[in-house]
């Protein structure tokens, strides 16, 4: 009765009984304290907070003590524990810890009774997470957007904190690995991911892989935003696969201006101006239908939260399905609802977050970066060449990353020749320089700064991309493969324009 009294005390905030299942904390305490192997079941279960007793609680962080420190527990190293925490007395003494083994016989059901409580837990805090953002809402002088995102936030933190990966026996997954191993087979180019539209990248990456985050970085005026504009018009225009755009920096209109630019070879600031001449004219109304045919779907909300990110990406996913997601750029997103020491850990729970979101939805995230200064005081022709030690704020976005490319233009730096005598005017380097499933090394491509576009080196004439060049390779070589046929979408009578 006296614990009923004491259990009834602690919801006097709520007006009635939180979830909770006392009788069921007891036999599972009880059941840790009779069985060795009791506590290895339910360690990820079960937590000292997700037992509703104050006193339990107290039972199961000695109980855990114990066997992390991989000592015995039993009735009495439990008793012992508690006394030296300090705390014996706290939970009832010695006669508690024998009440609650007297009464358990084997510890046969503590998984399940762990699920119970782990469940009652995760009641109860979404119970407290909702009482504070009512609490909230009800006062006038909060900011509601900010309290929107702040409630996001925080039921995100809740949601990874009780999200439990359970393993899996190697069995299918060894089935699903050869279906898609007999897929590439049946591809005569080897193209098992999203085609990139650059043919040497895709003969190192085997196009954008599922689950993959990869981090597309440069500095400033390098063209990443034009790297990547022209990567979402190969996907989305040329093989009309559907992609989502997030730009936190431009304003879909800009972004949009600049992909007009790339389709229909006008200069940018012709299209800002309007000063066409009648060609130029001609090729904006063959091809601008080829544009909005295409399944491309921008987002241009500016300080965009990473959880307002997820919910419009699985929406994206679900509602259009989006197969790739590109956001410009990283440094530009926050992470309202949580409180960080520094915006280095603040970008690295971003990043952590793209990537959870890249394995959730099982499909590519590209997200653009930013490097630090420290290129601009390195001296010489290799100390213009960007390093993964220059990713800005966070060394976790590197260790996050599947993949991880520089767009580098050595003739911005007066660097017209490589190492190999190769002519660098008009050509920009994109540098693998990580790569999980795959080699490293440099593919160069044409830059073409007017329309804002990257391309295949023209030296090809076979492809009406081109076939692209590899340079400083670190694989082995290969023959170039061949991407899927192009999307067919309305482009004019007289056909796409060959770039």
């Amino acid at each position: 009765m006296a614990d009923n009294k004491k259990s009834r005390s602690l919801d006097n905030s709520y007006a009635h009984l939180q979830p909770q299942a006392i009788d069921i904390e007891r036999i599972v305490l009880g059941a840790l304290m009779i069985d060795k192997d009791a506590f290895s079941v339910v360690s990820e279960t079960l937590h000292p907070e997700t037992f509703y007793e104050p006193r339990n609680q107290k039972v199961y962080r000695a109980i855990q003590s114990l066997s992390l420190e991989e000592n015995p527990v039993d009735i009495m190293t439990v008793t012992e524990e508690l006394k030296r925490q300090g705390t014996l007395d706290e939970v009832g003494g010695p006669a508690y810890i024998l009440d609650l083994s007297s009464h358990v016989a084997s510890s046969a059901h503590i998984e399940y009774h762990a699920k119970i409580l782990a469940q009652k837990y995760l009641a109860r805090q979404l119970i407290s997470f909702a009482s504070v953002i009512e609490t909230k809402a009800f006062d006038e002088t909060i900011d509601v957007d900010e309290l929107m995102q702040e409630a996001e936030g925080s039921l995100f933190e809740l949601s990874q904190k009780n999200m439990r990966q359970d393993y899996t026996q190697i069995d299918p997954v060894v089935k699903q690995a050869v279906e898609i191993l007999q897929k590439a087979a049946a591809n005569k180019g080897g193209l098992t991911g999203i085609p990139t539209g650059y043919t040497k990248l895709d003969d190192y990456t085997a196009g954008w892989q599922r689950s993959d985050l990869v981090i597309i970085a440069g500095r400033p005026a390098m063209g990443k935003t034009s790297f990547a504009l022209s990567l979402a018009k190969n996907i989305a225009v040329d093989y009309g696969r559907p992609i989502a755009f997030f730009s936190l920096e431009m304003n879909n209109v800009q972004l949009v201006n600049r992909l007009i630019s790339n389709v229909c070879e006008i200069e940018g600031k012709k299209i800002l101006n309007g000063q066409l001449d009648d060609d130029e004219w001609n090729r904006l109304d063959k091809n601008v239908g080829r544009l909005q045919a295409a399944p491309i779907y921008i987002d241009d909300t500016p300080g965009m939260s990473i959880f307002e990110l997820r919910t419009k990406a699985r929406r994206l996913v679900r509602e259009k399905g989006v197969e790739l997601i590109m956001i410009d750029y990283l440094q530009l997103m926050n992470a309202n609802g949580a409180r960080f020491g520094s915006r280095q850990e603040e970008v690295s729970t971003i990043s952590r977050s793209l990537k959870g979101l890249a394995k959730e939805l099982d499909i590519p995230v590209l997200a653009l970066s930013q490097l630090n200064r420290t290129v601009e005081g390195r001296e010489g022709p290799d100390g213009k060449r960007p390093q993964l030690s220059d990713l800005r704020e966070s060394g976790a976005i590197e260790q996050d990353a599947d993949m991880v490319l520089f767009v580098h233009r050595p003739e911005y730096y007066r660097i017209f020749t490589d190492e190999k005598g190769n002519d660098l005017h008009g050509k920009a380097q994109i540098i693998i320089a990580k790569h999980r499933k795959g080699g490293t090394g440099d593919v160069l491509l044409n830059f073409r700064g007017e329309f804002t576009r990257f391309e295949n080196p023209s030296d090809a004439g076979a492809s009406p991309f081109g076939s692209g060049e590899i340079i400083g390779s670190r694989i082995n070589g290969g023959d170039d493969i061949t991407l899927p046929p192009p999307y067919d979408g309305p482009i004019g009578a007289d056909g796409p324009l060959p770039f």
